[in-house]
Order: structure tokens, then sequence, then C-alpha cells
């Protein structure tokens, strides 16, 4: 029998968050506080006392904070996360035995006993604290144990509610030695990520079509002379697809054709050829020292490049004929390609974790990150890590944020929601999702507070696409340029990182290859297209406007205060955002129709945002700059699809002058 944990009385349970019993760290970004709730009591009536400690891994010393008592058992606390890596936290809790005395006491005073014996055990637990106290604390305590001595030889109980403040309990249990003391069974852990893990607007494209002349294979540089365009339509972020050598063998052409000409590229994820594999750039895009000058450039106009990392081969990469045991062998010899039945991938063979020489396999994945990471790639977007094994991305990514905290992951795993779930709780940063596929209130509702709401929003961060270079859905194909505005809004306001493929997306490409089907025509997968934005009608000021709205309001920037508000129309989605302090509110409205103009009543949480029943309050739409004045919590709503879809609306809760009303004269 373990005599300590006998006389240890108080039980904590019901830890949130906590993820899998603890398996797995939450994620936060640089600067969040992080909220821990638990149920902390114990037998009889005794008051309790808990902390919530933590500390950087990197840390030595434990920091804390007191936990406050919430209601019904539960308790809270809250810590700052100042720097980027892992932290440890962890609770305890104890019997308050001063204040459980002062408690006794009391009622004692009250029902007019006497109390002398009481004094006695209360004097000694104040000297016992004196005893370690220094300076203020202290003089403060000696003035408690004169209070209760003389109280003592005088019987006169009306001063001694000086000696049962809070505040001389608190001073007490800091100097005072804590008796059996009940720790939550394990440490938790949460991972602090860089802001950018959870804010970010991406762009994508593909650098051999950056090319300002049709017909010319684009290059990095090329790449770099779009850049100033990206930067001014506000993205943070730059994804490339693959940038290495593509293989000749059984290359795909236009259209994924299985009969290329001479003249097609090739896929970019048949990756290898005699001019090398993962670790070297296609010569037709340049060099190592182009892609550098990309990234440094990028950076300085405060963009990062993202990579693709695709962990397959072309049968022409160099793997294949040194490591030949990589990879999979059919019956007679030849190496198993990818295949989707019906599809075929003859041109990429799937790498074989299982093969006997796993573990060099593994580290030379993982040496290919550590490749790019020198190139200064601080972000990966990583193709089908849905396909490889779950223990290898735990093992590789933990070991490169050891010595690189501040990377981002996102996982491009279009698949089963637990598979998508375990990913993220592996490692990866940011996730692709079903965003593209929930078109109705009822999916997006739905969807996004599963997302937000629930224990998943604890490690999983969406990135909404509305497109992507293997997505384009029905909506964006036969709704029309109002469909492409309404998804983009939907994106850039519901998700604080969102995506676009970038040109594709803002020139409203939307003919499939065949009916039925969500691939491009002519889909730059395949050959080189060229784009430019000279004279086109797309939506280059909306995408540059609502990005712009974004980096402006801070409550635009996060995913877990999302809150849906009714609208007596099917057709009509409202949700807000706002900052933790209510200075910045944002409502945002969309019409889901691209077709025809829908009107609408939404009622909205006055009392939540500190408004009175019947408040007037003023309505800023950051798209058109219109103004409008609302009177409590239920107002019209109208918007036609062919203007702009959507309303984005700053709420100021206070409406103080005559100016604040010249809007509206």
């Amino acid at each position: 029998m373990n005599q300590e944990d006998g006389r240890r009385r108080v039980i904590i349970e019901g830890v949130a968050p906590e993820i899998d019993g603890g398996r797995f760290p939450i994620k936060r970004i640089l600067g969040d506080k992080v909220r821990v709730e638990a149920d902390i009591f114990a037998d009889g009536h005794d008051v309790l006392r808990a902390v919530l400690k933590y500390r950087h891994a990197d840390d030595i010393a434990w920091a804390q904070e007191t936990m406050e008592f919430i209601g019904n058992d539960r308790w809270a606390g809250v810590f700052l996360v100042p720097k980027v890596g892992i932290y440890l936290y962890e609770l305890e809790g104890w019997i308050d035995a001063f204040s459980t005395w002062g408690r006794d006491l009391e009622k004692k005073l009250k029902a007019g006993l006497e109390v002398g014996i009481e004094l006695s055990a209360g004097l000694e637990m104040v000297q016992a604290a004196l005893a370690g106290a220094k300076a203020q604390q202290a003089q403060e305590l000696q003035e408690v144990v004169n209070t209760l001595t003389a109280a003592k030889k005088s019987s006169d109980w009306t001063k001694l509610a000086r000696a049962l403040t809070p505040r001389i309990a608190d001073v007490i249990d800091a100097h005072s030695q804590r008796q059996h003391v009940a720790t939550y069974s394990r440490a938790l852990r949460v991972r602090v990520d860089p802001v950018r893990a959870e804010f970010g607007a991406w762009f994508e494209m593909f650098p051999r079509s950056a090319a300002a002349q049709p017909g010319r294979h684009g290059t990095l540089k090329d790449c770099e002379g779009w850049l100033p365009r990206i930067a001014a339509m506000g993205f943070d972020v730059l994804y490339l697809p693959p940038v290495h050598p593509i293989g000749r063998t059984f290359r795909k052409g236009k259209n994924n054709s299985a009969n290329p000409g001479p003249e097609d590229p090739g896929s970019p994820w048949a990756i290898g050829a005699k001019e090398g594999g993962h670790k070297t750039i296609h010569p037709q895009l340049g060099t190592l020292k182009d892609f550098r000058q990309l990234v440094t450039r990028a950076r300085e106009l405060k963009i990062e490049v993202a990579l693709d990392i695709a962990f397959q081969c072309s049968p022409d990469h160099p793997y294949v004929h040194e490591h030949p045991d990589w990879f999979r062998k059919r019956p007679d010899g030849s190496i198993q390609y990818a295949e989707n039945p019906p599809k075929k991938y003859q041109d990429i063979y799937p790498l074989d974790f299982q093969s006997e020489d796993w573990p060099e396999l593994w580290r030379e994945l993982k040496s290919i990150f550590e490749f790019w990471i020198d190139q200064g790639v601080r972000i990966f977007r990583v193709d089908n890590p849905h396909t490889k094994p779950f223990a290898f991305w735990e093992w590789c990514l933990e070991e490169l944020k050891k010595s690189e905290p501040n990377l981002i992951f996102l996982a491009e795993a279009f698949t089963r929601p637990k598979v998508m779930a375990y990913l993220a709780k592996l490692g990866f940063t940011q996730s692709y999702n079903y965003f593209p596929w929930r078109n109705t209130k009822h999916e997006l509702v739905s969807y996004l507070t599963e997302l937000t709401q629930t224990e998943v929003r604890e490690f999983f961060r969406p990135n909404l696409w509305p497109n992507t270079p293997d997505i384009l859905t029905q909506f964006l194909q036969y709704g029309g340029r109002p469909a492409f505005m309404a998804r983009l809004v939907l994106a850039a306001t519901l998700g604080a990182s969102y995506g676009i493929y970038g040109l594709p997306f803002i020139l409203g490409e939307h003919q499939p290859r065949q009916t039925g089907s969500e691939e491009y025509l002519d889909s730059e997968k395949y050959e080189i297209r060229h784009w430019s934005l000279e004279g086109a009608p797309g939506l280059v000021d909306l995408v540059t406007k609502l990005n712009g709205i974004r980096r402006e309001n801070p409550a635009l920037q996060r995913n877990l205060n999302l809150q849906f508000h009714p609208v007596d129309n099917e057709q009509l989605i409202a949700y807000s955002k706002r900052a933790e302090d209510l200075e910045d509110i944002i409502l945002t409205v969309v019409n889901l129709d691209p077709k025809h103009t829908q009107r609408g009543w939404v009622t909205l949480p006055l009392a939540d945002w500190d408004l009175e029943p019947h408040a007037t309050y003023q309505l800023h739409e950051l798209i058109t700059e219109a103004r409008f004045l609302w009177s409590g919590e239920r107002n019209y709503i109208e918007l036609d699809p062919q203007f702009v879809p959507a309303h984005i609306l700053r709420v100021r809760r206070h409406v103080r002058t005559e100016q604040d009303f010249d809007y509206f004269l």
C-alpha cells in the first residue's frame, strides 16, 4: 500500500483540452492564451486550491497560474505561450487548510460559539507560514498573529475578520508546505506554431506556366517576376507544385493522355529523371541559386514560398536504379506502378515503406525535407500523406521540428475523416478538408461547426480551398462568376487560412475535361499554360480587397471565434467572428444561390456583443464601403449575386456623435 496515495484526497479528472488521454499535443499559435479546465474535488467539505503548472520544453523550471473555481466542481486556469515549440502543462490540487479553518471559524463566530481552541490551531498555521515569509508578506502575517493572539486573550472576536481575508489566505498558502498534493496523472503538451500556421492566404502557381510569352517554358525567374503582383493582391504564401525533373518513361500527355507528344512536359508529380530526383531543380526551371533567390525575394515582400513534397518516383528516378528494394515488385519482377482503379499511373512508382531497408528509406525521405529547409523553405505542402505510414510521419515531423520549430506542414489528404484527423494529431500543422464540396447552408454550418466548436479544433487546423488543380467542383463549373465570388468570400472569411489555385480561379477557369468530371479541361498538370491578367475581367480587385480586409481585422485571423446566426432563407448564410475584446466584430452574409437575388431577415446575438436588445448600431460594409444603420436583433438583408453575392460588415457597437450619422443623411 502506498501510504502517500492514501492521504491524497483530491481528485482531478475531466481535463480539457486533452487529446486521446494526452497521447497527442493540442495546438496553439505564438502568443496565445491556453485555457485549461478540469473537474477538481475531494471527499468532505474542505476548501480546495488548484494550480496550472506549465513550462516550455527547453526550460527546467515550472511556472504556475492559480486556477479559479467556475462552478459544479469545475476549475479553470490560463497561461500564455510566448515561444514556438512544445509546452508542457499539468495540474495540482490540495486541501487548503487555512481557508477551511477560516470558513469554519466564521460559522462558529456567527453561531456565538467559543473559538479559543480554533484560534490556537489558526495561530500555528500562520506562524508556520511566517517562518518562511519575507518583507511585506512577513509584516502582514505578523499582524495576523497579533490579531489572533489578542483575540484569544480577550475573547474579543470582533477584529478577527481582518485575519480571514482572501489575501491573507493566499499569502499563507504561498509560504506553507503543501500537504498531500494530488497531481494529474500525466503531463500534457501544447504544440505552439508561428502565427502563419493559423492565419494566411495561399496562392498556388506552376512556375513552368509563369512565362510572359506564350509557348515558352516558364522559369523560376519568371515566377519571381510574378511576386510583386501576388504581394499586391495580399497573399502570404506562394505554393509551388514539385519543381524537380520529370520522368520521360510513361510520361502523360495533355488531358492525362497516355500518348504524349514530343513537346509534352509531363506531370510534375512524376518526379525524377536522369538529371536527378527530389533534391534537384528541373533544368528548364533554373538552378538551385534561382530557387534560393526566389525564396529571398518573396520573403522581402512578406511572402513565404511553400514547396510541394510528394514521396513517389517516376520510373526514371535515381532511386529506382540505386535502391530497387524501396519499391514493390509484381510477380513478373517489374515494379508496381500507382493505381486507383480504373485509373492507372504508369508514370509514378509508390515507395514501399515496409521494405526490408525501411530505416534507410525513412532517413533518406527525411533528408529531402532537410535539403529544402537548407534552401530556405519553411512551409511544405505534402502530397497524399494518408498513403504513407502514420509512424513515419510522427517520427519525421517530430524530428524536423526539433531543430526547426517554425516549420509548417499542410496535409493534402482528401480521405476518410478519422484518417485526416489522425494525421493532424501526428504533427501536420494544417489540413485540406471537405470545404470544396460543402455548398448548402446546412452542409457549411454543420461542417465548420465541427471544425471550430468541437474537440477537433484543438488539433485540426483547416485550410479552405475552393479549388485546386485536382478539384473543379460542379458549383464552380455551372455557377458562373457569382459562384467564384461566393466561394472566395466563404473561404476567406470562414477560415483564418485559405488558398486558391491562383490564376485559374481569378480568371474563372471552369471547363471540365468531360461531363461529371472535376478535372480541368487542358489541365495545367499535364501541359504548360499561358496566363495574363491584362484586360481580363477577373477577380483581382475582389481578391485584393478581401485579403486587405483580413489583414486589417483581427477577428478574421482566428478559427475558434466563428458563430453562425439564423437567417429565414436557406440560400443565405450568416456568421460572425469577433476579437476577444469585442472591438472588432465582423459579420458576413453570403448568397449561396449564384443565379438569383435572395432576401431575408438575419437575427444577431446583441447580448453577446454587449448591445442592448433595441440598440441602434452602425455597420460598415467593407467590400463596397457602404454604411448601414441597424436596430435591434433582427434586420433585413438582400444580396444580388451578379453584383457582389456577400456583405462583409464591421459592427460598430457605439454610435455617439452626429458625424457617425453623416453617411445616412
